[in-house]
């Protein structure tokens, strides 16, 4: 077996002294305490929920921003009538426009994260079906990025406001803030997001619903929350 490097060591150390899921306010702390690579990592959060994927009125989809951030920006752009290009710019959209833009993205330009649109440029947008839906960009109404105040999205969504949806497997992932945020903030980010969590609950879902929780760093090991 390959020898484990001397941060990874010290890693499995502090790991071995974690007995079972910790609050969340331990949690954090004990993450905060392992020793990591140059970088600034983003800190994750993940949750294992008893619903079943395969059920339409089980699956969840939408958008959250965190209180204190993710310290991450995204670059958005903006489906949107005329008059609206100019608003959404100076909100933070790297493009804006109507046929002009879907022309330049069947042209080949991706250079953007996230798609909003208001409810009106549906028509037009549905042409890049193909495009945009395996890339995981199409705008939907479920996930937020089909509103009818995009100026207030494209903002939003500039200032790293995310979307989540669970995968086959029930779980959920999403980003709550950086390694070099305080434990407080990562702490308030991560509540926010697992009273979320509980607030969409489908009425369907039946018994244990929050399963497992586990927040880790880029590359460190995973520490269970206790919910």
């Amino acid at each position: 077996m390959p020898k484990l490097s001397k941060r990874a060591r010290a890693n499995s150390e502090i790991l071995d002294k974690v007995k079972g899921p910790q609050p969340p306010s331990e949690a954090v702390k004990v993450l905060k305490s392992f020793k990591g690579p140059k970088f600034d990592q983003s800190v994750e959060v993940c949750v294992h929920l008893g619903i079943d994927p395969r059920q339409a009125d089980q699956q969840l989809r939408g958008s959250i921003a965190m209180p204190k951030g993710v310290g991450k920006s995204a670059r958005v752009v903006c489906f949107c009538p005329s008059d609206k290009v100019e608003d959404a710019k100076a909100a933070g959209a790297v493009e804006a426009g109507a046929e002009e833009l879907v022309e330049k993205i069947e042209g080949g330009w991706f250079e953007f994260d996230v798609a909003v649109a208001s409810p009106d440029m549906m028509r037009v947008v549905s042409k890049l079906g193909r495009v945009l839906g395996p890339k995981g960009l199409m705008p939907s109404p479920k996930a937020g990025t089909v509103t009818p105040d995009v100026v207030t999205a494209v903002r939003e969504y500039a200032a790293g406001k995310l979307e989540y949806r669970n995968d086959d497997g029930g779980n959920i992932h999403c980003i709550v803030g950086k390694m070099s945020f305080s434990e407080q903030d990562l702490l308030e980010n991560l509540e926010y997001f697992l009273n979320t969590i509980e607030k969409i609950r489908p009425a369907a879902a039946k018994g244990n619903y929050v399963k497992k929780c586990v927040i880790s760093g880029t590359m460190t090991p995973g520490i269970p929350v206790a919910i």
